[in-house]
């Protein structure tokens, strides 16, 4: 056992370790109310992106291709602050969504991002 321990040690010694917080969001009214507050939501979403607070954010779909809870990725100190940020959502003041909140610790994963020059064109990967 004390051999796996180490080697896990070894192999996690240079992980990110990167805390972030992950806001699971589900509709609990009905989707005309849901669509009316749809601006709201998504001018909240940018002001927080803006604000270099969400890392990613988005709907989920399940394997039938229906829409699904929503995910939002943020940059936050503490499970205080990202309640915060969470109930300033419109969605969430006006009851149409209920969220839960769980902390992500990432290890392990990369993303690139090419920049064209020549048309000045960015590409995510």
């Amino acid at each position: 056992m004390a051999d796996v321990s180490e080697r896990v040690k070894q192999l996690s010694e240079k992980f990110l370790r990167k805390e972030l917080y992950v806001i699971t969001s589900t509709l609990t009214a009905p989707r005309s109310e849901h669509m009316r507050l749809l601006p709201d939501h998504l001018e909240y979403q940018i002001k927080l992106e803006k604000e270099g607070v969400i890392f990613a954010a988005g709907p989920m779909f399940n394997a039938d291709g229906t829409e699904g809870p929503g995910l939002i990725i943020i940059r936050a100190a503490s499970f205080e602050a990202a309640k915060t940020i969470a109930d300033g959502d419109p969605w969430v003041q006006a009851g149409v969504h209920a969220y839960v909140i769980t902390r992500w610790i990432i290890n392990e994963g990369n993303y690139s991002v090419r920049i064209n020059y020549s048309d000045q064109t960015v590409v995510i990967d």
